[in-house]
């Protein structure tokens, strides 16, 4: 079957911070095979955006998502960093608690 990108893009927004929906359930939701859901959250990832793998909290964050994040905010004061960990879904602490690699 063939998606709109709207309703792709609808979709894979649903996966991110701060909704961080599974697959499982976005599946049952919305009547689209979790292959396919797979898939997008594949390829979203591939364009750099950051998909957990539908926990909650930072554990559901892969080791890629959480050094691009690391990466994003390096520069950040605390206001900035306040701001991106609550669109992101998640508290400084946790953030500054990954591992950090000097540049």
């Amino acid at each position: 079957m063939r998606y709109s990108s709207e309703r792709k893009e609808a979709v894979v927004r649903k996966m991110m911070p701060p909704h961080n929906r599974s697959i499982k359930q976005l599946a049952q939701e919305e009547g689209i095979s979790e292959a396919t859901l797979f898939n997008w959250r594949r390829q979203a990832r591939d364009r750099g955006l950051l998909l957990p793998d539908g926990d909650s909290g930072p554990e559901g964050w892969s080791a890629r998502d959480k050094f691009a994040a690391v990466l994003e905010t390096a520069a950040f004061n605390e206001a900035d960093l306040a701001e991106y960990c609550r669109r992101k879904g998640i508290y400084p602490e946790q953030l500054l608690q990954w591992p950090r690699w000097p540049l």
